[in-house]
């Protein structure tokens, strides 16, 4: 169920009965000479859409923007910065509980906004406001991942290509693969660490056109199976979510610190 597609009242059909919420996040950024800058919120839409399509849960409109500072050096990335994002999203969401929400699943296909997801989402559980996670498409099926791509790489390689291939093919830039492959690199955490820090902070640092990977391993029939497997692991994660009790979402009360002593007890004097 699309949000944006229907009326205030069968929207309080669903809330009379129904309390969980799938929001879309993504960026609009550089993926590369080969992929389009709504990568990452086209991926999160198509995957909310169709997972909210099999279970009949509520998905919002798609939140297009996200922290993606860490790519301003190429043409065309937007960004917020993360304490707005933060604020955005959590304002989003206490809106949402107004109208009887109370368990949210942010599916997020953008790497820079996960740490900033899960601070909302814990803001919200310390209040017992609602109870929101994050989820992320290729977390989900990383076995699937590694079978099919020798050098899968952390953005815009194989698997954001095949995705978006299976999605919007028309939106990638074949010609453009090779030219991505070889002007890009092999992503490598532990190459860019000296004495256990981590040294780099922009995506320029670590590849020159932006991305990693080898492209050319990507095919629409991959970007299907991707699609697929991952629409089902978010389909289980709602199955799962809806339901569970809502006191087994809230906090825990504080451990008694005398287990068996009373609280009511008096106080020794």
């Amino acid at each position: 169920m699309f949000l944006a597609h229907r009326t205030w009242p069968e929207l309080g059909d669903y809330v009379a009965n129904e309390s969980l919420v799938v929001v879309p996040i993504g960026s609009t950024e550089q993926h590369g000479p080969h992929l389009p800058e709504g990568t990452d919120h086209m991926i999160a839409e198509a995957l909310a859409r169709e997972a909210t399509d099999r279970t009949d849960a509520l998905c919002t409109p798609t939140i297009p923007i996200g922290v993606s500072s860490h790519h301003r050096q190429f043409h065309g990335t937007m960004w917020v910065e993360p304490p707005v994002f933060r604020d955005y999203v959590e304002s989003l969401s206490r809106n949402l509980t107004y109208h009887g929400i109370d368990r949210i699943v942010y599916v997020n296909a953008h790497g820079g906004n996960v740490a900033h997801l899960r601070e909302v989402g814990r803001r919200l559980h310390d209040d017992a406001t609602a109870y929101a996670i994050e989820w992320m498409w290729d977390e989900s099926i990383p076995e699937l991942i590694e079978e099919v791509f020798e050098t899968p790489g952390p953005h815009g390689g194989p698997k954001e290509t095949a995705m978006i291939m299976h999605i919007a093919e028309n939106l990638v830039r074949r010609d453009h693969l090779e030219t991505a492959r070889d002007g890009g690199a092999v992503f490598d955490y532990e190459a860019e660490r000296v004495h256990g820090a981590t040294t780099f902070y922009d995506c320029l640092e670590n590849s020159s056109n932006g991305v990693f990977g080898d492209q050319t391993d990507a095919t629409p029939e991959i970007g299907e199976r991707l699609f697929e497997a991952a629409a089902e692991q978010l389909v289980a994660l709602l199955e799962w979510l809806d339901a569970r009790p809502i006191e087994a979402l809230v906090p825990q009360p504080h451990l008694d610190p005398k287990p068996g002593s009373g609280r009511d007890s008096e106080p020794d004097r």
